[in-house]
């Protein structure tokens, strides 16, 4: 702990976001730059406390009072070497991490968090400027081949843990391009694919192989997926939206998130002209059906395309400004927040239900017919009752779902390798992250269902430990969590 009266001294500051008008014109990522002096103050505001419960908050269990300390002290080179001891991609976290370390960081009891995110990002982006992220190759190799599916945050820290410990690791990915959402879900606003693409060159120095192309199950058959490697580990994602099976959904007009946010992505990798994707919200109105990360990634998207107006919705009253008492620290505040796309623009409405996509007279959507509603319980259980009198109508030519996923999508692979799903439709697995077919293991969404990219990359960790050891007899790659582990909500 370099100062002991840091947190005492010192208020909690993050970089600007760029002026509004200025964003919109562009692409690139939303944050001016951040001093590095400012962020070595910010770095002295960690008490370094008894119990850390922010290492216990992150699924990562990175271990944030030793870089933060370490940063304060201008031990960059050391901070990046600590962070990466339990952390493969913070350049990916530190952007798009809700930051559950922030949370259960013991100064949030009554002021307000270090800045943690901001300490993780900055390390790594210094480390990448000094040449400090290097290949790590492996010291022996086991003549061991294992394919990894998918090429999320959970599948490429799975395929990079397998690799370090000297298995043959072949990545495949339907996509054009590795990544999955990293790469086509994450507008670039939010992650410029320039740091996706150099943690790929740094896999490939280490001896990962990636296919793209390659729908497995139906481009690769499973059985010769099985015969061709000694282990498979699903990590395709939960890739099934949810759906909103009402009058009129069969208009033109509404659509999926992940059939609208790919193509600004495409756009910006130079596929097509960012005026000619298929799904533009330029001049239009816009409605966005979820209020989550994706419904804002649709929201910030639809800004830059030059939407004409966008509400979007949220079935959930608005949460309040600060913890209620049944909400306590450390577990994850369920408050109000403003991310850099609603502070761009746009209506968002809590506390409303869509009843019926309604015609133009042509088959295109024209509006949508809506009704507030209150949260009761029914029987027991949750309800959402309309409120009398509130029908009414909002105009939209353009509908976007964003009310999340139900699971991994079944045919081809998952049906092919005659894996077993759980209650929730997930891939099933064991203590040991190993489904009911011999040698094939899961980790991420596919199993765990939707959820956060620290658990991603945490999965990914621990379910390369245990197929080292399933191949190996031992392992001594790092095990960060267990199948059955979840955050402090």
């Amino acid at each position: 702990m370099g100062d002991i009266k840091g947190f005492l001294k010192h208020g909690r500051e993050l970089p600007r976001r760029r002026p509004v008008p200025v964003r919109l014109r562009d692409w690139n990522e939303v944050y001016e730059e951040f001093p590095d002096q400012d962020l070595q103050v910010q770095a002295s505001r960690c008490m370094d406390c008894g119990i850390p419960f922010c290492n216990h908050g992150c699924p990562l269990g990175n271990i944030i009072p030793d870089w933060n300390d370490l940063v304060y002290r201008g031990r960059w080179e050391e901070a990046i070497e600590r962070l990466h001891a339990t952390n493969n991609f913070p350049d990916f976290t530190g952007r798009l991490c809700p930051a559950p370390c922030e949370a259960a960081c013991v100064l949030g009891i009554n002021q307000d968090p270090v800045t943690i995110k901001q300490v993780e990002y900055t390390i790594i982006d210094n480390a990448w400027k000094n040449g400090w992220v290097r290949p790590v190759r492996p010291s022996r190799f086991t003549g061991k081949k294992v394919a990894v599916i998918g090429s999320g945050p959970a599948g490429l820290a799975a395929a990079q843990q397998l690799t370090r410990a000297g298995h043959q690791v072949i990545v495949y990915e339907r996509a054009d391009r590795i990544g999955g959402l990293l790469r086509y879900g994450i507008p670039e606003f939010k992650l410029e694919k320039r740091h996706l693409d150099q943690r790929l060159a740094q896999m490939r120095a280490e001896g990962t192989e990636f296919r793209t192309r390659v729908d497995v199950g139906r481009d690769l058959p499973v059985d010769k997926l099985r015969s061709d490697h000694d282990a498979v580990v699903i990590a395709t994602g939960s890739t099934v939206a949810r759906d909103l099976p009402i009058p009129g959904r069969e208009l033109s007009g509404i659509h999926q998130a992940m059939e609208y946010l790919p193509w600004s992505n495409r756009a910006q990798e130079g596929d097509l002209a960012p005026e000619d994707v298929p799904i533009h919200a330029g001049g239009r109105k816009v409605v966005i059906i979820g209020g989550g990360d994706t419904g804002a990634d649709c929201l910030g998207t639809a800004h830059r395309q030059g939407a004409a107006s966008i509400h979007q919705f949220e079935i959930m009253a608005r949460p309040p400004e600060s913890r209620p008492a049944a909400n306590p620290w450390p577990t994850w505040p369920f408050i109000y927040r403003t991310s850099s796309a609603h502070e761009e623009g746009g209506e968002r409405v809590f506390a409303i239900n869509t009843l019926e996509f309604v015609d133009d007279g042509s088959g295109a959507v024209r509006a949508l017919r809506v009704v507030d509603v209150e949260q009761e319980t029914v029987d027991g259980r949750p309800s959402f009752v309309p409120v009398d009198g509130s029908e009414r109508e909002i105009d939209a030519d353009l509908v976007l779902l964003a009310m999340g996923f139900t699971g991994p999508e079944r045919a081809g692979l998952i049906d092919g390798l005659g894996v077993e799903l759980d209650a929730r439709g997930n891939v099933a697995r064991d203590a040991g992250w190993a489904t009911n077919t011999p040698d094939v293991f899961v980790c991420g969404d596919a199993g765990r269902g939707q959820s956060l990219i620290v658990w991603a990359i945490a999965e990914g960790r621990s379910c390369a430990a245990a197929v080292d050891r399933h191949l190996m007899g031992e392992s001594d790659l790092p095990d960060p969590v267990r199948p059955t582990d979840r955050p402090l909500t």
